[in-house]
Parts: C-alpha cells; structure tokens; sequence
C-alpha cells in the first residue's frame, strides 16, 4: 500500500460569519481518484479552498497533512510548490496576464529551475490540441472573454502543464455541454495516464464521472461528511439524489 499523498484528521474549518466544515477525516494515495459530492451549501467548495490555503477560509481545529509533511498553517504558494493545485469554478480574468505566460511562471515558481522554451512550447501546443483548445489563446489575457467552457479548458491545461501531486477540481463540468464535459474527461485521463498523481473531484453532478475511474466517493451534507464508500455511491446519487442523506440529518 503507498504513502498518504493527502491526510485530512478532524478538520473543522470556515469564514468570518462562522464554521462550515465539522471534523472532516479524509485520506488520498497517490494515483487515486477521489470524489466529493453533496447538495448545494454542503460545503464542498469550502473543503477544497481550505486544503488549497485559501486565506478567506479559517482552520479552527484539525490538521491537514501533505506528502508527510503538515501544512495546516501553510500559505497556497507553498502548497503549490509542494505540489497541490487547485482548477476553481469560477476562474479569475487577469488583464494584461497570457495564458502562456502565466502557466511558464507558474512552472517556474514550482520547480525553481529554468525552463526550456522550446521543450515548454512544444508540450503547451500538444495540450492545447488534446483539449481543442485554439492555439491563439496561449496569447490571450487570462481568462479574459474566454467563454465558460474555455475558462474550464484553460484549468484543465494549467493542471496537464503543472502535473501536480495532488489536483482538486472544483465543479469543472458546471456549466459545460456535453461535448466540453467530454473534452474535460479527456484532460483527466491524460492527467492519469503522464503522472502518478491524485485527484479530488469536487461535483454535485455525475457527467464528468461517466468515463473516470473513480476510487472513493465521499459524500458532504451539512460541512461533515456522511458517507464514504466506492463508485457505487455515484450510482445511488444517480438513483435517489441526496435526499436520504438530507432525512438522515434531519434526524441526527
């Protein structure tokens, strides 16, 4: 059995206004796909900004381990540069920023060492066809006028560019067609196929999860979690929804 890549004891974590997450324990080695579901204001979105170090997010009890090594108080360039990345679901417009350039810097700053133009062109182009993605949005400002379905694309490059360690996806098929979700899915197994690293798949939806192999679902219901248990969860949420989950808490 490999090392914990990611190890999550009792996490409780939230904003200003109060707590969000309750005791969160969650566990990922390296080459599993994770998945997290639950309702709306279950508190995925919150999980995933608070193991990236998302400073709006507080950790008010709890620990957070990565490669062996606690990050709880750890800033996100640290994290990233350990290896942890982070697609979001609303991604940022950045004027005056390339899509290039910014994905070189980040490459850069993560393994501290220079990089080779021509060796880095070369893979970005490749990457960019495997997603269709049209090759002039390399020298396009970050995000800006990209559609929704681009912006998706653009994160699923950034994490094909990085291979991360860990890559925590954050509702990357909301919003998409068909045919983007499958471009996207298409990311994912590359992802799988270049790098030994985990995956965290944020979603209250199963589209993206159609053509994934999916190792461990976790389901999220009110900042705790509820359940834990194999792809078969996927297919009871197809079935039944999260309302037995809701019942369940509700009479808790």
């Amino acid at each position: 059995m490999s090392e914990k890549l990611l190890e999550v004891r009792n996490l409780s974590a939230g904003i200003e206004e109060g707590e969000i997450l309750h005791g969160i324990d969650l566990e990922i080695r390296p080459g599993e796909t994770h998945v997290l579901m639950g309702p709306n204001g279950a508190g995925k979105s919150t999980l995933g900004n608070t193991l990236m170090g998302n400073p709006a997010y507080q950790v008010t009890g709890g620990s957070v381990y990565f490669a062996g090594q606690d990050i709880t108080k750890a800033p996100a360039n640290e994290r990233a540069c350990l290896g942890m990345f982070m697609s979001f679901q609303n991604p940022l417009e950045v004027p005056g920023l390339s899509l290039e350039s910014f994905i070189r810097s980040a490459i850069r700053q993560q393994t501290g060492k220079p990089i080779r133009l021509m060796q880095y062109q070369r893979k970005l182009e490749e990457t960019m066809a495997l997603l269709q993605m049209d090759p002039s949005y390399a020298q396009r400002d970050l995000n800006l006028g990209f559609s929704g379905g681009e912006k998706k694309k653009a994160e699923i490059l950034q994490m094909l560019m990085l291979s991360p360690k860990l890559a925590i996806l954050d509702e990357t098929d909301s919003g998409l067609d068909v045919d983007a979700v499958r471009t996207v899915s298409a990311g994912i197994e590359a992802y799988h196929r270049q790098t030994d690293g985990a995956l965290l798949i944020i979603t209250h939806s199963t589209r993206i999860l159609e053509a994934l192999k999916v190792d461990r679902v976790h389901i999220l219901v009110k900042g705790q979690l509820a359940a834990s248990g194999g792809s078969e969860l996927v297919e009871e949420i197809n079935r039944s929804g999260f309302e037995a989950y809701l019942k369940e808490d509700a009479q808790a």
